[in-house]
This record gives structure tokens, sequence and C-alpha cells, in this order.
């Protein structure tokens, strides 16, 4: 169901847009809407907002004259117009801030393209320039590779860029590409420009600065250029170093002189801070021919700190620095620019063949558009990978740091993308947290603390978090397949649930063993709630479910037997007690003081005891509580427990009436018209879901949870699909689409779903999309996949799939089903195709070879197991 059109950004519509072109943990460069370079973040921080000097691209076109001397033609910056507002930025220097007009950085005030079209379909970018006066058709390609499972090839720290050059004339033309880029390092600046047999290189570093810094590095502007007898490559060490404009007028004036450019270099006293270099790329052109040039940008910025943190004294032990994962790979930006442009094509149609599979899926244009922007969150500041490669998160990104730290649990919960594309970084958390996260007592601090080693968060462990690692780890387990792996975490996971009954535990979740969290319950809404409820009492159930299944399959069956029981009371208790005829909610006497004087005065965000935190006199209420309300993760466990396979948590029929109501109450077609006093993600004409609502007739709390009135897309993802999942499709997509429509390119920018900062962690929640309209299943431990598509038109469906060892397609025909291994292989020994049952199955052959199999309804065995690779493809007719 892919429309091409759908992907497509003009005018207006790419005003707000900044594509992340960078590696996983590596950090990223944007791409401006109209071509600019924004949005720097390649410092190991966040950077929104910021230029790199001059860095741009350009073009220029030249013809001999009948005197046989070349003549410039015309000389584009590689930019379309830039949008309003015009006023300037609210930020920089007296003279170069608001009422100044825009950067100069910008290059807005020198000839640029007429207009121009952004494609964009994660992780592709495609721009197209358009301008009748310029003698030349020019196409600008732009990506980082994303190859699922390939987690090296996906952290490069570059920028990949390919200009395709039509010549629409008749005469052949020389065109002339040009790549700038900023120095952005402390006196005294160094360039060098080298010669290899991979390209040229411009390096660009700095001389003042000890390579243990945090500041410490370099970068490189590169091209492949230049191998061929008929292009050639001229560069500049340094753009003229002058006052006022006159970096900008020689710049313009060697632009326009045709020929290769004339070398600058300086001494690095004289060449101090501030500089720009570049490589100029000159090739001919026949009339009606294309040719390509390549250019990377690269960058190594090999030292992290931890810069939001002073460090303890008591910890003086602990080294404050740590080395970029990337830097283990790739010793310097030049390196990582010739291992760029030396597997270039590789990557490219690694990259390609991802991109193209995942846009053939017969699922909603709105749904793909939600499923690839958000994949972008990956490579964007929000994301670390330590020293020996581990995965670390922030949940968003501040304008100049990092936003929440600690690959915060209870918000990674919902992210679904990371987990089957890149499945061993996500065992890299899990390690991450079971290993150095866990308290003695089994309690988690849902934050991370950086360095690795410098001991463990000072507060309370939170509900939803806790318990989501533990269905997390069922989730890995199962994606990998590797019972070793789940055996060496198992006495964590082990004591992280069995801290629910705890005696250590001061918030008293279940000492009763009911299967039911009845005392203080931390979460994700930054407060806690009191007493039982649905939303955490069901990531609770679904902890107990799949620890049992993980005990049984360890060999620890009285453990097992014990999570069933407490399990199956829990359930009962909860289908009978929290469900009200219509939606689940939280039982509480609101105006129960003593339920909050039974907790001891210690850890709370806001209010400095826990009475004064949660109770207000005036109104003889508890604060911060759900109530009675219809809460949008009143079902969350549910959610987590059907996508990855556990079956049961609630009753059914009770779930899907639960998302009817959130769908009836916490769905506002119009934001502008309802009382929202908390943060505004969601305004005037836009509609979304809130994070809760109180029908008429329900006790709504004077002071409500944290949040309640706005919405939240993570959150809204995680409903909209669970609304899928139980058959409300229509529902489901009007809210996915609500959301979508926020992030049109000029309301916001389609590639940064913010909540608590930029590029939010919890927005990969709507990677689930994939897996609920295919009807995606998994257990590698027993080398089982399955499909049971929600749609199949006249018969006909396709999508991407992806696990621990390769990932791939499925299609369905009227009269076959193919799985395909595009990349890695898949051991198969059990396919599931629901929608087959009652149909027979006519044969099972893997590229022509029959094999044997049996079928079981929509269950089809082959007699021994396949594996599959990209050169051996299973075909089941019917």
């Amino acid at each position: 169901m892919y429309h091409s059109d759908y992907f497509l950004y003009r005018g207006a519509k790419t005003s707000q847009i900044s594509f992340p072109l960078g590696g996983i943990g590596s950090g990223s460069i944007g791409l401006a809407g109209n071509g600019r370079l924004i949005d720097w973040e390649i410092f190991n921080r966040p950077n929104k907002g910021s230029v790199n000097g001059f860095s741009h691209f350009a073009i220029r076109a030249e013809q001999e004259d009948p005197s046989g001397e070349n003549k410039v033609i015309a000389a584009r910056i590689l930019h379309g117009d830039l949008q309003p507002p015009y006023q300037g930025e609210l930020t920089g220097t007296k003279t170069r801030t608001f009422g100044w007009g825009p950067k100069r950085e910008y290059l807005t005030g020198l000839p640029h393209f007429a207009d121009m079209d952004f494609r964009g379909e994660y992780p592709l970018a495609e721009l197209t320039f358009h301008d009748d006066n310029f003698p030349g058709q020019v196409i600008q390609r732009a990506f980082n590779p994303l190859i699922p499972t390939n987690d090296q090839d996906s952290s490069i720290p570059a920028a990949f860029f390919e200009f395709s050059i039509t010549n629409p004339t008749d005469t052949t033309l020389t065109y002339t590409l040009v790549g700038v880029l900023g120095n952005p390092l402390p006196a005294n600046n160094l360039h060098t420009v080298t010669q290899h047999a991979w390209g040229h290189a411009l390096h660009l570093s700095s001389d003042g600065l000890a390579p243990n810094v945090p500041a410490y590095g370099d970068l490189t502007l590169a091209t492949d250029a230049g191998l061929a007898d008929d292009v050639t490559v001229s560069y500049q060490h340094y753009w003229f170093r002058g006052a006022w404009f006159d970096n900008l007028e020689v710049y313009w004036h060697d632009l326009m002189t045709p020929g290769p450019f004339k070398n600058r270099t300086y001494t690095p006293q004289e060449a101090q801070s501030g500089n720009n270099g570049l490589l100029a790329v000159h090739l001919p052109v026949k009339p009606g021919e294309t040719r390509q040039v390549r250019f990377v940008i690269s960058w190594s910025f090999p030292n992290c700190d931890n810069y939001w943190k002073a460090p303890p004294p008591s910890r003086a032990d602990i080294p404050w620095l740590w080395r970029n994962y990337y830097a283990t790979v790739w010793a310097d930006s030049m390196a990582s620019a010739a291992y760029a442009l030396g597997e270039w094509e590789r990557l490219d149609q690694a990259t390609q063949l991802f991109h193209d599979t995942l846009f053939a899926s017969d699922l909603p244009p709105v749904a793909l558009d939600a499923i690839s922007a958000n994949i972008s969150i990956l490579k964007s500041p929000t994301v670390l990978r330590l020293q020996d490669g581990t995965f670390y998160g922030w949940e968003g990104c501040s304008p100049d740091a990092g936003c929440c730290e600690g690959s915060c649990t209870h918000v990674w919960n919902y992210a679904q993308a990371l987990p089957f594309l890149f499945p061993a970084l996500e065992r890299s958390m899990r390690e991450a947290d079971y290993e150095q996260n866990l308290r003695d007592d089994g309690g988690m601090p849902f934050r991370l603390q950086l360095p690795i080693g410098i001991g463990q968060w000072d507060f309370r462990p939170c509900a939803d978090g806790q318990f989501g690692g533990v269905m997390k780890s069922y989730r890995d387990w199962k994606i990998c397949g590797d019972n070793e792996w789940l055996r060496q975490l198992w006495p964590a996971i082990k004591a992280s649930l069995e801290f629910a009954w705890s005696p250590h535990n001061i918030d008293q979740w279940d000492p009763e063993k009911t299967g039911v969290l009845w005392g203080r319950q931390h979460h994700t809404l930054d407060m806690e709630l009191f007493g039982p409820n649905s939303w955490l009492t069901s990531m609770y159930l679904g902890a107990l479910k799949a620890a049992a299944e993980m005990a049984r399959a360890l060999g620890e069956s009285e453990c097992a037997a014990e999570y069933e029981a407490i399990f199956s009371r829990g359930k009962a208790w909860a289908d009978e007690h929290l469900f009200n005829g219509e939606y689940y909610y939280q039982r509480i006497d609101l105006n129960d003081r003593t339920i909050v004087e039974s907790f001891s005065n210690d850890q709370v965000l806001q209010g400095g005891s826990t009475l004064n935190a949660y109770w207000t006199a005036e109104h003889g209420e508890i604060k911060y509580q759900i109530g009675e309300g219809s809460s949008i993760d009143q079902v969350l466990g549910q959610w987590h427990a059907t996508l990855y396979g556990l079956g049961e948590i609630l009753d059914p029929a009770q779930v899907r009436q639960a998302n009817a109501a959130i769908y009836k109450y916490n769905y506002i077609p119009r934001m502008g018209d309802v009382y929202n006093p908390c943060r505004i993600y969601c305004l005037n004409d836009e509609g979304g879901l809130v994070i809760c609502a109180w029908p008429e007739g329900a006790q709504k709390p004077v002071i409500p949870a944290p949040y309640s009135q706005e919405t939240m897309n993570g959150f809204e993802y995680a409903a909209a699909i669970h609304m899928i999942l139980t058959g409300m499709v229509d529902e489901g997509m009007t809210c996915v689409e609500a959301v979508r429509r926020r992030y049109d390119g000029e309301r916001r920018n389609p590639w940064n779903e913010f909540e608590c900062g930029s590029n939010y962690a919890r927005s990969m929640a709507s990677y689930a999309l994939l897996n609920a309209y295919s009807g995606f299943e998994f257990d590698m431990t027993q080398g089982m996949i399955g499909f049971n598509p929600l749609r199949a038109e006249d018969g006909f469906f396709r999508c991407f799939w992806s696990l621990d060892s390769g990932w791939g397609e499925f299609v369905l025909t009227p009269d076959m089903v193919k799985i395909y291994v595009h990349y890695g292989t898949l051991s198969l020994r059990t396919l599931r195709l629901p929608f087959l049952a009652g149909r027979k199955v006519g044969g099972v052959n893997v590229e022509g070879s029959r094999i044997a199999f049996s079928q079981s309804a929509g269950v089809v065995t082959p007699a021994t197991p396949v594996l599959l690779t990209p050169h051996e493809r299973l075909y089941v007719t019917l």
C-alpha cells in the first residue's frame, strides 16, 4: 500500500525538517528541508539549531566558448528557498540574533535553486533541485547505513551523500561539485588534504586539544571521485580569512572562476579558529548523460564524559571519561571515511534493500511513516554506545544536553524498534541493567548511572520499569533463542520479579503474593499510584507469566509453578475487581489520608515528604491518582504480552471493551476544544489520545496524575496498536493518523517526535504496527516464526520481518506463501500460518527442492529443520 507521494515534502512542508544522518550512538548531522546541514550533534551530546561554519554543497556549470576557454554559465548553492520566519534566531551574538535576519551560515543570500522536493523515506532522503535557469538537473541522495542485525556498519560516524547530475543541454558541460566543511574546533585549526587509492580527503583537526579531553576530535570531508581519467579534484585547505564578509565574498569569487580552485594555506598560528575548507570535483557530462559524485562527512570525537553530573568524591577511583564504541572500530574520522567510501556499494545496497523491503510492506502509508520515521531515533543523540558496544539511551534530548538519563526502564519499555532490528543491542541493555543496576534486595533503580561502575541511583524502583524488564527479557530470549544468555541473567531476573513480595520492598507492592499490586507504585508519569490498578498490575501479571515460562525452560519447575499460581490469583482478582463493566481502573478511596501516611516520608520527586507531596488538606484528597478514570495504559501489560507471544493476561473480552473505552473517552478529535494545563504537544485542530479521561459520572481527582490531560506519542502508539490487535483497526489507525498529522514537516519535524525532549525513545512503540498488521509470531527457542495478516487484499500481502539471525520478507499470494531471507539466516523448524486453518497445503519446497512436511491446522512443520539464506527461500503452495 506504498504511495510515494505520501513521503514527498514541498514548500512550507519542508520548513521544520531535520533528517538525521549518522550512526547508532555516533551522533548525527541534520539535513534540513531545503538542503542545509544543521543540527551538528556529533560531539557526544545534543546540539539543536546548530550550524558548523559554512558547511554546505554547491554546484557550478562551465561551457567551453568558441575561443576554447571555459566560461562559468551558472553556480548554485545546493539549497532551496529558506522557509519563514526570517526575523533571525533568539540566540547568538548581539548582531547575529533576533532582528538581524537569518544566519549568514544559512547561505540564504547566495544564489540557490528556485525550488526543490524533499523525499524522506527513512533511512533514505532524496532531494530534487529545480531551477529553469540552471543548465543541469541535480538529485541529492543522503543516508547513513541502516542494516538490521549489523550494528557495526549501522554505527559509522558519517553522513553519506551522492549527487546525480544530468546534462539536459545539447553540448558537453563541465560541472563542479563543491563540498565545504567547517572546523568547529578551537585554535589552532589544522587542515590537510591527502590523496589515497580510495579518493581524496580534507582532514580538519586542532593542535589546541589534548587527546584525553572530551572536546578532542577531528572531521573529514572525503570523495572517491578523481579515480576516473576525466575527473579531477581541486581543493582549498582554507577559505580566505578576513573581516566583515570577506570569506563569502572571496568564496563566491572563487566559485565563479572557471577551472580548478586555487589552493590557499595558512600556518597554524595564522589559521587560528573558525575556518572552512573545501574539496571540488570537476567532471564533464555529455548531453543527456547522468554522472554521480559521492561525498562523505565523517567525524571522530572519541571521548565521552558524564557532563550532566559531578563525580562523587567517594568514587574518585572511577574514570569520568570513557571511549565511544565507534572509536574502538575506527581510529579517527579519516579511517571511517576510508571505510565508508571503500565499502560504499555494499553498505548502500544493504541499506537500500532494507528500505525497499520495509516500504513494500502492505501497511497503510501512515503506518509505514510512523514506523520508519521513528527508527531515526536510533541515529539521534538520544543514543550512545559505550566502549564495549553496550547500548545506552536518554529518554530524549534537550537542545544541548540529554534529557532524563539512564536508559530509563519505564520509557524504553515501549520502544519496539531496537529489539527486532538490532536484537544484540537490545540484549546489551538487559545485561547492563541486570549486571550493574540491580540492588542486592532485587530492586532496580530505573536509571542506569554512567560511567559503568559508578554505582546505582539512590531512588526507588518503578513498578512498570521493573516488571517490563522481565517481559523484555522474555521477548529478547524468544527473538534470539539463546538459552545460555537467559541462564546467565536468570538469577537477576528472578530476583527482580520476587522483589514484588520481598520484605525489603518498602513500597509493599505485593507482600502476600496475591498477584495484585497494592502498595506504593512509582511509574512513568513520574509520581506514585497507591493501591490496586490495572495498568501496573497488568505489567506485574505479564512479568509473572513470562518468568514462569523462563523458569520452566531452565528446569526450575517449582519456581514456575509458584509464579503461575500467583499469576492465576492476580488475574482472577483483577478481572473481577478492577473492571467496572466498561474499562479497567484504579481502586482507591481518594479521601483516605491513612493510605499516604502508611508509607515512609522519603524519596519523592516533588513535595518534600510523602504526606506533603500526596495529600491536599484543602480538598481532603490524595493527589496524583487516576481513580475512576480511563487510563491510556490501563491494559498495557496485555499489549506487551500479545506482542511477545505470552497470551492472555487479562480477560480478552474485557480488554477489547477497555480499548473501546480508551477510544471513546481518551481520543480527542480537536484538542483546542478541551482543557489541558500540562505540556502542549497537541493543540488547536490537532487530535490525539490523552493520558487519562474521566467519563461523566466518574470521580475525577481534583489534582490527578501528572500529564493526564496531555497527549504523548509513544503512549498513543501503544494504545492504538493494541486497538488494532483487538480488531479495532479503523479506530487504531485514526489515532496513528492523528499523531503523524502533527509531524507534517510544517507544524513539526517528521523525524523528531518529542515528549520530554526531542527524538523521544517512547515513540519507537510505533514499530509494533508492523507486527500487528502482519500477525507476526516468533520463538527462536523452537525455531518458529509465524504470520497471520490482518488484511490481505484479494489474497495478497507482504511485509518485512526481522529477528536476531537475519531479516527478510513474508509474501502471501492466493496460491502460495513465500518466506524470504534477505540478510543473514533463519533456522526454521515450525511455520505458523493461522489463516491456513481449514486449508490443505499442497507442498513445501526450498528453491525448487521439495521437502517432507506435516500440517496441523495452520501449523506447517518441515520433517527436518530448514536453514534459509538469501539464496534459499521457502515456498508453501496452497
